[in-house]
């Protein structure tokens, strides 16, 4: 059923005070939540609710969590139980009075993730964009001049060996069959657990010759469990266990050199992505396309690329999604020289080392397209961009876009924190002198903002 619309309360509650009265209204959080179009997001998101049943958790405290999840990277038993403990949080998701008691299970966040999908994530993300233009962060006029870039966004496995990949395969067939009550000859718990033990030591010790043994042993493991089960399977089962079966004989049959190789059990989509670090030659995971404003860096565009594709066949999606996000098509995207060959006409890209055309004007901006690596940097430590632990394809996705939201938010929380002490310094600054009519301007902006004590101030 769909949430109930919180309903004005005609009479104050005598024995409690409510929020808006015991916060400060010049915190940056508290001025943030009467910024963002919590409407938009009950209406985009009411038609996935049903009429009938129990009603639902509303829907401004569930994106309000996952805002607040994604700003302070935080998981979501750690956002839960953060927000019973602040009442900013609180304000921030549309409570009225304090409450002490946690909003919601944990697994909720989960299943509101699952309803919205991709598209409800990408609709969060624009309403960020739509935020940082009311709030000044990011002027209209920016969105026509964009940095576009890629990075991986890691996921959250194990370093994959063969050795680990055949007793973590073999683990899983053994305890998805215990579970549906196959009878196996033998599980090999003790002695693979020993073999992959030996495997490490000797590899330590650079004994390769007796880790590659060990190696074979794990292997042939993995390949009896699998035939005892394949002999033994029924058929009321064969469906599920198939889909890990299929895997676990990818991963016993997969070659140095072969594409399209099994790096993990839990998720089979992770891919081996070469970025060419010196510290970190090899990334597991999935590449994302990040599209930023040249003058301000916030995220106006955020997508993962599975399959990992081409820099530059990339490029005219992740322009067409800053269009779905703004309503404006970039004029200018700058990029590095993995772009060349991006086959894309309706906007003009500038490729860092161009020299042919290059005006003072492009060069400056060329320079500009460096600042998008410090916003991928501010993603990776700051947001959840660095490790995802969502499940599957579809959470690499959410957690891309997410990441995205959570950086806008961020960038906008600092816009509005240093609002005050501007208008401060310019209050105390022309206080001794006549006011000029662009002055008097910023100080209505500043009663507009809250600012008390102005009338005592300019005397």
């Amino acid at each position: 059923m769909k949430p109930r619309k919180a309903e004005p309360i005609p009479q104050a509650d005598m024995f409690r005070l409510r929020l808006d009265q015991m916060l400060n209204q010049r915190h940056a959080l508290y001025k943030l939540s009467s910024q963002i179009d919590w409407n938009a997001a009950e209406v985009n998101f009411g038609h996935l609710y049903s009429e009938e049943g129990r009603p639902g958790i509303p829907i401004r405290l569930m994106v309000g969590l996952h805002y607040l999840k994604h700003t302070y990277d935080l998981s979501d038993e750690e956002v839960v139980a953060q927000w019973a403990e602040n009442p900013y949080w609180q304000y921030f998701c549309g409570e009225t009075y304090f409450q002490h008691h946690l909003p919601i299970d944990p697994s909720q966040m989960t299943r509101f993730r699952k309803r919205i999908g991709e598209t409800g994530c990408e609709f969060m993300l624009g309403l960020t964009v739509h935020t940082g233009i009311v709030t000044k962060t990011v002027s209209a006029a920016s969105l026509s001049v964009v940095n576009v870039d890629t990075t991986v966004q890691e996921k959250a496995i194990a370093f994959p060996t063969d050795a680990r990949l055949y007793h973590k395969a073999r683990a899983a067939l053994v305890r998805t069959a215990k579970r549906m009550g196959i009878p196996l000859r033998q599980s090999y718990e003790r002695v693979a657990k020993l073999a992959l033990a030996k495997n490490g030591r000797y590899a330590h010790a650079r004994q390769m010759q007796r880790a590659r043994r060990e190696q074979r042993r794990l292997r042939t493991y993995l390949g009896r469990v699998i035939r005892d089960i394949e002999r033994k399977l029924p058929e009321e089962h064969a469906a599920k266990m198939n889909a890990l079966l299929n895997i676990a004989k990818r991963i016993l049959t997969q070659q140095r050199h072969d594409s399209g190789k099994m790096y993990s059990m839990h998720a089979p989509e992770v891919e081996c992505i070469a970025k060419g670090k010196a510290h970190k030659p090899y990334e597991f995971g999935v590449k994302v396309g990040i599209v930023s404003t040249s003058k301000e860096s916030f995220v106006v565009g955020m997508q993962s690329l599975p399959g990992n594709p081409y820099d530059g066949h990339t490029l005219s999606a992740s322009l067409a999604q800053v269009e779905r996000l703004t309503g404006v098509l970039p004029k200018e995207a700058y990029v590095d020289r993995g772009y060349k060959g991006h086959g894309v006409d309706d906007t003009t890209v500038w490729i860092a080392g161009a020299k042919r055309g290059v005006t003072t004007a492009i060069k400056k901006k060329l320079k500009r397209r460096n600042a998008v690596e410090p916003v991928i940097g501010h993603m990776k430590n700051d947001g959840r961009l660095g490790r995802n632990f969502l499940k599957g394809e579809d959470g690499d996705a959410i957690n891309a876009l997410l990441c995205g939201a959570g950086h806008n938010l961020r960038k906008i929380l600092r816009q509005l924190a240093l609002l005050l002490p501007q208008i401060w310094q310019l209050l105390f600054r022309f206080s001794q002198r006549p006011l000029s009519i662009r002055h008097q301007q910023h100080l209505a902006y500043a009663r507009i903002w809250g600012f008390s004590g102005t009338t005592n101030l300019l005397g």
